[in-house]
C-alpha cells in the first residue's frame, strides 16, 4: 500500500475520515476548506477513505491527500459478503488506516459517518489519536452509534440525535455548506443553465444514485408537468434500472416546447451551484446532504424518502423539516405519479407558501457550522498537542 510522505509538518494536523456517499463526503470537504482558511500556512491534512466510493474521486479535486483503504459494508438484510467485510475487508482496513495514521501523525481525526469512517476512527483510538466524530442525521445510524463510544466528542447537527450518544460528549455545531454552493445568482444561473426565467424550476433529484421510484414517477407525468414549469432531472446512472434510458425515451415524445424545458443529468457537479440559485422547488430523497443544502440556501423541498434507511434517517430528516413548516413529506409507500403531479402543481402555484418554506427552512441551518467544527477540532488538538 501506497503511503503519501509527510516528512516533518508543524501546525496542525488534521485527518478526516469517511464517505460513501455525497452528505458525508460534503462536510468533510466543508470543513477542510475552512480548516485551510483558519491555518493558512501550517496545516496538513489527509484523508482516509474507501477505494470505490464517491469520495475517492472528488477528494483528491480538492487536492486534499487520499489515502484508499479496505472498508466493507454493514448492510441491513443477510448476506454472504457481511461475513467476508467483518472478517477480512474490516480488520484489513483498520490496519491499514493504522498504518497511514501512524506516518500522518495527526492531532485528531474528523470521522464524517458512515461505515466508510469506522476502521479509521478505531485505528485513531488504538494510537490514543482524539477522535471527532461528526453526526448530520436525528436519527444516527450503527456507524456513528459505534464510534460515539470512543469518540472525544460528537458534534450534531440537530440536538434530537444526543439521546443516542454518551452523556457530555455532544455539542450541536450544525451541519457545514460546501462553499462552492454559496454566491449562486438567479439570473446569472438561469444564463448558465439557458433555460427561461419566465417559468418556475423544479429540480429532482434521487441522490448521487438516483431513484428509481422517484424517476419513474416523474417521467409518466413529464407532459402535465412541463406545461407550467421547467425541470432538471438528475437521474443517476443504473444500468440495472435502465431508468435513464428510458426517461430519455420519454422524452423524446414530448412535443418540441416541452422536450426544451425537461433536461436530464446523470449526476450534477459543479453546475449544482447554478441549479440551487435557479430552482423554486426541490424534489427528492430526504439524504443528510440535500436537506442540508435546502436549509442552508432556504429552498423549499418535497421529499420522498428512502424507505429502509439506516435508522429510518432519512424519514426522521424530513419529518424535522415538514414540522417546521420547510418541507412537504410524500412517503414512497404512498407515492404515485398522480399524487406528485398534483403536489408539485399545488406548491407551484401558491408562490407566497414557497416563500414561507424556504425562509422556514433556512432558519433550521447554523449558517457557521464549518467554523464551530474548525474551533472543536482546534480544542481537540490542542488538548493532544498538550500530552504530548
Amino acid at each position: 500500500m501506497a503511503l503519501w510522505s509527510f516528512g516533518e509538518v508543524g501546525g496542525i494536523r488534521v485527518a478526516i475520515a469517511g464517505g460513501g456517499t455525497g452528505g458525508h463526503t460534503s462536510v468533510g470537504l466543508a470543513v477542510a476548506h475552512a480548516l485551510r482558511a483558519r491555518f493558512p500556512s501550517d496545516l496538513a491534512l489527509l484523508w482516509v477513505g474507501s477505494r470505490a466510493g464517491i469520495e475517492a474521486r472528488i477528494v483528491p479535486e480538492a487536492h486534499i491527500p487520499y489515502q484508499a483503504i479496505s472498508t466493507g459494508k454493514l448492510r441491513r438484510s443477510w448476506s454472504l459478503e457481511n461475513i467476508t467485510d467483518l472478517l477480512l475487508r474490516f480488520p484489513a482496513g483498520v490496519f491499514q488506516a493504522r498504518r497511514c495514521l501512524r506516518a500522518f501523525r495527526p492531532h485528531v481525526l474528523f470521522a464524517t459517518g458512515g461505515f466508510v469512517s469506522v476502521p479509521p476512527a478505531l485505528a485513531a483510538w488504538s494510537l490514543r489519536i482524539p477522535v471527532v466524530v461528526h453526526e448530520q442525521v436525528s436519527a444516527p445510524g450503527l456507524a456513528n452509534r459505534l464510534v460515539g463510544r470512543i469518540a472525544r466528542r460528537i458534534a450534531l447537527t440537530f440536538p434530537q440525535a444526543a439521546s443516542a450518544f454518551p452523556r457530555g460528549k455532544t455539542v450541536v455545531t450544525g451541519n457545514p455548506l460546501r462553499p462552492e454552493l454559496e454566491g449562486g445568482s438567479r439570473e446569472k444561473a438561469f444564463a448558465a443553465l439557458r433555460l427561461s426565467p419566465d417559468l418556475p424550476l423544479v429540480y429532482v433529484t434521487g441522490g448521487a444514485q438516483g431513484s428509481h421510484a422517484i424517476n419513474r414517477a416523474v417521467g409518466a407525468i413529464l407532459p402535465e408537468l412541463l406545461t407550467t414549469a421547467q425541470m432538471i432531472h438528475q437521474c443517476g446512472e443504473q444500468p440495472t434500472t435502465g431508468d435513464r434510458a428510458w426517461l430519455e425515451a420519454q422524452a423524446q415524445t414530448l412535443p418540441e416546447p416541452l422536450r426544451a424545458r425537461y433536461r436530464i443529468i446523470p449526476y450534477v457537479g459543479a453546475e449544482l451551484r447554478e441549479i440551487y440559485a435557479a430552482a423554486d422547488l426541490v424534489v427528492g430523497r430526504a439524504g443528510a446532504g440535500t436537506v442540508n443544502e435546502c436549509c442552508h440556501l432556504g429552498l423549499p423541498a418535497l421529499f420522498i424518502p428512502l424507505p429502509g434507511a439506516s435508522a429510518d434517517e432519512q424519514a426522521a430528516n424530513a419529518r424535522i423539516l415538514a414540522e417546521a413548516g420547510a418541507a412537504v413529506v410524500i412517503p414512497e409507500a404512498q407515492l404515485s405519479p398522480e399524487r406528485l403531479r398534483d403536489t408539485i402543481r399545488g406548491l407551484l402555484q401558491d408562490r407566497a407558501r414557497l416563500k414561507q418554506m424556504g425562509d422556514r427552512a433556512r432558519s433550521l441551518a447554523i449558517p457557521d457550522a464549518a467554523d464551530r467544527l474548525v474551533a472543536l477540532l482546534s480544542e481537540v488538538a490542542q488538548g493532544r498537542r498538550e500530552r504530548t
